[in-house]
């Protein structure tokens, strides 16, 4: 299948990079990403257990509990402004296929 692509207003072409994860061991749950976002793709959820195993609590304080989630990765349009305001680098894209 050929893949997903769209054209710049100046008629470049371009390939929309898709956000498909986010590495809740990286994130600080600062919610950039979130207030970038066009569409409701984000959500900020409490660390799960698995998360916390690497993290001493007693250094955590209380925003540092909450990392962000794909809550709708359908719903990216694959701008790709999370990741460029994201100060962790906690985001991974894929193209999508048509």
């Amino acid at each position: 299948m050929a893949m997903i692509t769209g054209r710049t207003r100046g008629g470049v072409e371009w390939t929309p990079q898709f956000a498909v994860a986010i590495d809740g061991r990286k994130c600080i749950g600062c919610g950039r990403c979130y207030k970038v976002c066009p569409r409701e793709v984000l959500d900020l959820v409490e660390r799960g257990e698995e998360l916390m195993a690497d993290i001493d609590e007693d250094d955590l304080d209380d925003d540092q509990m909450m990392v962000m989630s794909l809550k709708n990765a359908a719903d990216c349009i694959g701008c790709g402004s999370c990741g460029r305001v994201c100060p962790k680098g906690c985001y991974s894209y894929a193209s999508a296929e048509a």
